[in-house]
Order: structure tokens, then C-alpha cells, then sequence
């Protein structure tokens, strides 16, 4: 696979393999990754990288793009079909622009929106204040309830009624229970603002059948297409094709909802498409579109749910008491052990999770209260309940015993030989 990088760039060539080497050797358990498949890889290596096409199928503003047509057309296809979405554009580069462009196409600079605090489980791009989008628009963050640390939609009611938005957008980064779309797309009805739902950690879940949905509700849809969808690093923003609310806000423009989107996209913040991603975002789509992907989507759920069981027994606090999805977040406070030190001895055994932020965090950032895990990558690899039941018991063990070498290493070794026992494209890859 990789010949011709080491006869032209042995040094490359040798930080990739050793990058490979550490993910079959070590436990890959950060939320927001999964392997992509190898079909995958093998169409984001292709000589669709070679091509230039900027606009839409049909209507390029460069000659020789029939096969690129074919294939942005492919993957426009199988992304309707597989979400049940009116129209689909597959050309964001990732999800924060993805993001930006479905703003820029309904929002002006000041408009007021809603969004998930980044400290209760949200993303910058859902409005923190040193991020773009905090700057540009007027962001009203909504988070947890304290006690629960669940969403309390009646809070979110009673928020919109007060801020009025033109947007409200639902979907999280570190929220580890099921999100109730369906009323998110209620309240925004009832106060006239877009919903707009950020699915990007669980759209493999969604497509999978193993989370609720936010079609046929929602008016926009963002999602990235790696993540729990397996495929490469990319997004696609899927919409209605109709505005619902263009007598409101455009009264006196002849655009669809999803034309406005596709401009948004090109001209409006991107150049000329990725075709060789967009290649590898129709062999993700086909293969989500394959009845063991379900099965799949609901193994990450059951390894989730293991895992969540095996670190409570083990004393490890939870955010939430639990998870219905695919991550969990973990408070190490009563263990006295901070989310940088807990990150730093995982990955000494191998683990790899990454520091986070808990609701009403009291700590910095930078070394916050929490640990964020997820089993997306582990499953990928054939990972069972019964194998997470013992990552638990490996995690809780390396975070109550930070700085024992000797615990650290006995731990280790564990470890690889978990690994070994489910090699890196073993599972549904």
C-alpha cells in the first residue's frame, strides 16, 4: 500500500507506520474517532485528487468532469437515502465549515441564536464567544439542568420564548443521552426560528437506527462524515427544499431553502470541491446503506452502555449516571484526579481518551474536571460488551493508580494483549 512513499519519502513513510503501530497496539476511545473502512481510504487516495471542479453537477465552471459529476451525484443519492433527506450537499470541506455555511445562508450578522453551551456538552461553532460564530452572531447558550445533567426542554421552552431566535440549534459534542428532536423542531416552531440540528457524533447512530432522527422535522442538517458514520474526513449539509419560513425572513427572494444552502457552499465560503473526499463519502454512504451497519450502530451502543456499567462499578462518576449513545463523560473529581492527569496515564497504557470539560465545570479547560470516552473505534475493530466490561476495569484502574509505574505497566500489557486479540481492520472495516 504505501510502496512508492517509501522508496520516495522513507521519513513519511516511517511517522505513518509508526502511527499505524500505535493504533493496533493502543485502545483508540476519543468519541469523535472511528477507522475508516478500506474502501474508504483506497477512493480518498484516488485520482480524483486530481481533478479540479469548482461548482455543481452539470454545471462546472471546468471542462473534463463527467466522472467527477457521476460520483458527487452518487454520493448526493445514497446521503438522501440514507437520513431520508429532501436534498443533500456533499462539498463542505468538514464540520465547522459546514456549520458556517448553514449559518451564512439564513443568518445575517446580529441575528440571535441559540446553542448548546461548550462546557455542557456543545462545540464552538454552536456560538462560544472567542469562536467565529460567537462573534458574528448573538449566540444565547442553553445548557444542562444541575442535577440531572440532562437537557430539561422545558428550560429550552422557556428560553426561546424569551431571546425569540432565528435559530435554534440542537446537537452535541459531549452530551452522552438521546436528544428529543422532535420537540427541539417544536419550539422552533412555536417561536419561528429554523431548527437546525448538528449531528455530526451520531449520524452513523442515526443512520444506523440506534438514535432518534431529526428528519423528516428539521429544516438544515449538518453532519461530519467520519466520526460514527466511518467514512472520511469530510461533512455534507442536508436540508428541506422549501423554506417554511421565507415569508418571514425572505419575503422577497425567489431562492429555496436548498438553493440557499448550495450558495452558501459555493461561491459562498468554498472553492473547488474535494473529489476525491467526495469519492470516499459515497463508498461510506453505500456501505451505511448495508443491512450489518445497523448491527453495527447497535453493538456501539451496547459496547457504550458496558462500559458506562463497568466504570460506575469501579467508583468512576459519570455525567448523567450514564449514556444512551456512544460516548460517556467521566467527573474524576471525588478521585481527586484531574482530566490532563487522567488523559496523560491513559496514554501511557495505551488508552487514548482525551481531557474534557463536565457541566458547571470549576476547573480550567486546559485541565478540566473530566475525562471524554467513546467506543465508535473499538467496535469497528469487533470489540464486544464483555471485552469493554474489561477496558472499564483497565480505565479505572490506570486513573485511581496515576504515577505507579508498576501498576501503569502491568496495566500496559494488558492492553496489548487486547488489542492484539482484535486487529485493527478486524471488525466491520
Amino acid at each position: 500500500m504505501y510502496d512508492k512513499l517509501k522508496e520516495a519519502d522513507p521519513e513519511t513513510y516511517g511517522i505513518i507506520s509508526k502511527e499505524l503501530e500505535r493504533q493496533q497496539n493502543g485502545l483508540e476511545m476519543i468519541p469523535s474517532e472511528s477507522f475508516a473502512s478500506l474502501p474508504v481510504l483506497e477512493a480518498l487516495g484516488s485520482i480524483m485528487n486530481n481533478k479540479y471542479s469548482e461548482g455543481y453537477p452539470k454545471k462546472r465552471y471546468y471542462g473534463g468532469n463527467e466522472f467527477i459529476d457521476e460520483a458527487e451525484i452518487l454520493a448526493i443519492e445514497r446521503a438522501k437515502k440514507l437520513f431520508g433527506a429532501e436534498h443533500a450537499n456533499v462539498q463542505p470541506y468538514s464540520g465547522s465549515p459546514a456549520n458556517l455555511e448553514a449559518y451564512f445562508a439564513l443568518l445575517k450578522p446580529g441575528d440571535t441564536v441559540m446553542g448548546m453551551n461548550l462546557t455542557h456538552g456543545g462545540h464552538l461553532t454552536h456560538g462560544h464567544k472567542v469562536n467565529f460564530t460567537g462573534k458574528t452572531y448573538n449566540f444565547v447558550q442553553y445548557g444542562v439542568d444541575e442535577k440531572t445533567e440532562m437537557l430539561d426542554m422545558d428550560a429550552v421552552r422557556k428560553m426561546a420564548k424569551e431571546c425569540n431566535p432565528k435559530m435554534i440549534v440542537s446537537g452535541f459534542t459531549a452530551y452522552p443521552r438521546s436528544i428529543d428532536f422532535k420537540q427541539f423542531h417544536e419550539i422552533a416552531e412555536e417561536v419561528g426560528a429554523y431548527s437546525m440540528a448538528d449531528i455530526s457524533h451520531i449520524a452513523g447512530l442515526i443512520a444506523g437506527g440506534a438514535h432518534p432522527s431529526p428528519f423528516p422535522f428539521f429544516d438544515l442538517v449538518t453532519t461530519t462524515t467520519h466520526k460514527t458514520l466511518c467514512g472520511p474526513r469530510g461533512a455534507i449539509i442536508m436540508s428541506k427544499i422549501e423554506d417554511r419560513l421565507k415569508e418571514k425572513y425572505h419575503p422577497n427572494s425567489k431562492l429555496t431553502l436548498a438553493r440557499r444552502i448550495d450558495r452558501a457552499v459555493f461561491p459562498g465560503m468554498q472553492g473547488g470541491p474535494h473529489n476525491h473526499q467526495i469519492a470516499a463519502k459515497a463508498v461510506a454512504f453505500g456501505l451505511a446503506l448495508k443491512p450489518e451497519f445497523k448491527d453495527w450502530a447497535a453493538q456501539v451502543v451496547k459496547n457504550s452502555k458496558s462500559l458506562a456499567d463497568s466504570l460506575m462499578n469501579q467508583g468512576i462518576r459519570l455525567v448523567s449516571g450514564g449514556t444512551d449513545n456512544h460516548l460517556i463523560l467521566a467527573d474524576l473529581t471525588s478521585i481527586n484526579v484531574t482530566g490532563q492527569e487522567a488523559e496523560t496515564a491513559l496514554d501511557e497504557v495505551g488508552i487514548t481518551v482525551n481531557k474534557n470539560t463536565i457541566p458547571f465545570e470549576k476547573r480550567s479547560p486546559f485541565d478540566p474536571s473530566g475525562i471524554r470516552m467513546g467506543t465508535p473505534a473499538l467496535t469497528n475493530r469487533g470489540f464486544t460488551a464483555s471485552d469493554m466490561t474489561q477496558v472499564g476495569e483497565l480505565m479505572a484502574k490506570t486513573v485511581k493508580n496515576v504515577g505507579n509505574k508498576d501498576v501503569l505497566e502491568d496495566v500496559k500489557k494488558q492492553v496489548l494483549e487486547l488489542a492484539g486479540r482484535h486487529p485493527l481492520y478486524s471488525g466491520l472495516n
